[in-house]
């Protein structure tokens, strides 16, 4: 029942419905309001003309015989009429029922009637009389009261009255036609109420369906219609709406998934705040950023953020200023660039980026102390050989042994510089993919095994055993740059046997693991600090750290080594103990 009510059709049926029922009720009470003024108004005018007409015949006729039936056949349906001469004597009474005595007296005993005898104007009166047709049952009458005689000052009077079940049941017979019309038009109502109602709701109900399966994603959902009213013209406009609706989805759609591409694939983090500092959204170097914080537990508050972000983000919220800043945070360098959200006039947020400038600085870094590390080690044989070829220029020298020495020095130092020179070439080639690897099938053990002879009599000079060890069981080939590998391990077995001290012990194992070829030179000098390790493969990095002359290298060799070996797919890593001995250690793929 609820549902009915809280339809449309119910609405609409219930309003006709008491508007057509308020529209009867006012009509049956004014109908009713007029029917009895009318039919009362047509009593009384017929009364008056029964009552003349019998005032007349009584002053014409002497003898009641004479009159008696004229009268009954004047007097209508239901009437009574009572004639006397005076208040105290009856001349004629008609009376056809019950309780004709006490009409008689009440009629009599009237203060108000009584008035007629002296006035020779008609009285009408409404009173309650006993029924003339049941006993112990009252009724409304209607009497009016003509005088009689009128000439006279003192004369009598006729009285004529009348039962109102008469107008009543005309009434009651009005009433059951106005209510069996309103029972008609009730049903005419509602049967014209649900028709025009189902026009109505009906395509009320499929848009309203239809809006369902449009807040589910359904966008191809279209409404039929096949009026041209306004009905017809919602349905039209809803079927417009759907189309718009699914083409700027699609947009939307497509600019986020643009949007999202666009940050996922982006290097540089992007986090957007609330003015609560909250992440509304962030790519996926972000989200990195955020956990790694987190992990270090330096963050400000209940954020997930570093102090200095957090008060950088604080500063730009108070001052509603974007900022372009660089900050260092738990080690690593961020340039970070902020652009505020606004809603309206207000802000509602800030778009963080930040860019990892680590790398950038350590590269800087690395540029200068390269500078710095070259600069240095050119400075030293360039002052030999101004010092040396001066000396000789100047004739310092007198002897022609002590010319010649000083002229060995200059070659040999003249041979270093060169040395320096081609090892930065060649790095700077390797590591700009400019410096070609040409890779041909060579058979590892008899090259390797080649390669570590060659240091024989080296090692015989400094009283060094030099081991060759393998555990192949049969001879591997693979894809390599022949002299490139050389240099790699002449670079190793040299800077093992010049770090290892006289009665040590320089070894160059070859084993296979895991698909892989190892190649391991160890050594039992004097070892590399734990604290060196990390840094062991950088430009000019050097073991002895007073740098003695003719015991050490130019500090390329290791950097250039790492770099051959990565060329082949493979990792160059050291292992060392100091006072125990180095290993460094080659991997390369058998595939």
């Amino acid at each position: 029942m609820n549902r009915i009510w809280n339809s449309v059709v119910g609405k609409l049926w219930g309003t006709i419905l008491l508007l057509v029922l308020f529209v009867l009720f006012i009509i049956t009470v004014l109908m009713l309001e007029f029917l009895e003024n009318f039919h009362t108004e047509q009593a009384e005018e017929s009364l008056r003309q029964e009552a003349a007409t019998i005032g007349k015949i009584v002053e014409q006729y002497d003898q009641i015989e004479d009159s008696m039936q004229i009268i009954q056949n004047i007097l209508g349906a239901e009437t009574s009429a009572l004639i006397v001469r005076n208040a105290e004597s009856v001349f004629l009474s008609v009376h056809e029922g019950l309780n004709k005595e006490v009409f008689q007296e009440k009629l009599l005993e009237d203060k108000e009637l009584s008035n007629i005898y002296t006035t020779n104007n008609t009285i009408i009166k409404k009173t309650l009389m006993p029924s003339m047709t049941e006993e112990d049952r009252m009724e409304n009458y209607i009497i009016l009261a003509s005088p009689l005689e009128s000439d006279k000052e003192i004369h009598g009077a006729v009285f004529i009255y009348q039962s109102l079940e008469v107008v009543n049941k005309t009434s009651n017979h009005t009433t059951r036609i106005v209510f069996l019309s309103g029972f008609i038009a009730l049903l005419l109502t509602t049967m014209f109420s649900f028709f025009l109602s189902s026009r109505i709701t009906s395509p009320l109900r499929t848009m309203r369906e239809a809006a369902l399966e449009l807040a589910k994603g359904n966008f191809e959902t279209k409404v039929l219609y096949v009026q041209k009213d306004e009905i017809g013209e919602l349905s039209a406009a809803f079927n417009r709406m759907g189309s718009q609706l699914k083409d700027h989805v699609e947009v939307i759609s497509q600019e986020k998934e643009q949007l999202s591409s666009i940050l996922t694939s982006m290097t540089d983090a992007v986090i957007t705040f609330n003015k609560d500092f909250n992440v509304l959204v962030s790519n996926p170097q972000a989200d990195q950023l955020i956990v790694k914080w987190h992990e270090h537990n330096e963050v400000a508050g209940q954020s997930n953020l570093p102090v200095e972000l957090y008060h950088l983000l604080d500063h730009v919220f108070h001052q509603e200023e974007e900022i372009d800043e660089e900050i260092e945070i738990q080690g690593s360098y961020f340039s970070v660039s902020v652009s505020l959200l606004y809603s309206k006039d207000s802000v509602r947020g800030a778009v963080v980026v930040l860019r990892d400038m680590t790398e950038q600085h350590r590269l800087d870094k690395m540029r200068s102390d390269f500078i710095a590390n070259v600069s240095h080690e050119l400075r030293t044989p360039i002052s030999m050989l101004q010092g040396y070829s001066e000396a000789i220029i100047d004739e310092v020298v007198t002897t022609e042994e002590d010319k010649n020495e000083m002229i060995r020095i200059i070659y040999d130092e003249s041979k270093r510089m060169s040395r320096l020179v081609t090892e930065l070439l060649d790095l700077a080639r390797l590591e700009s993919g400019y410096l070609s690897i040409y890779k041909e099938k060579v058979s590892v053990l008899p090259t390797i095994e080649r390669i570590t002879q060659k240091f024989d009599q080296i090692a015989k000079e400094k009283n060094i055993r030099l081991y060759f060890e393998h555990t192949l069981s049969e001879s591997i080939h693979l894809q390599l740059d022949e002299d490139r590998m050389e240099q790699v391990l002449t670079n190793l077995i040299d800077n093992a046997l010049r770090h290892t001290p006289k009665e040590g012990s320089v070894t160059v194992k070859l084993t296979q693991t895991a698909g892989q070829l190892m190649i391991e030179v160890k050594d039992t000098g004097y070892g590399i600090p734990k604290e060196d390790l990390p840094f062991v493969f950088e430009r000019f990095y050097k073991a002895d750290k007073a740098r003695t002359r003719g015991k050490s290298g130019t500090g390329l060799g290791l950097a250039i080594a790492k770099n051959i070996v990565e060329r082949h797919d493979g990792r160059l890593s050291v292992e060392s103990e100091v006072g125990v001995g180095t290993a460094f250690i080659i991997k390369i793929p058998l595939t």
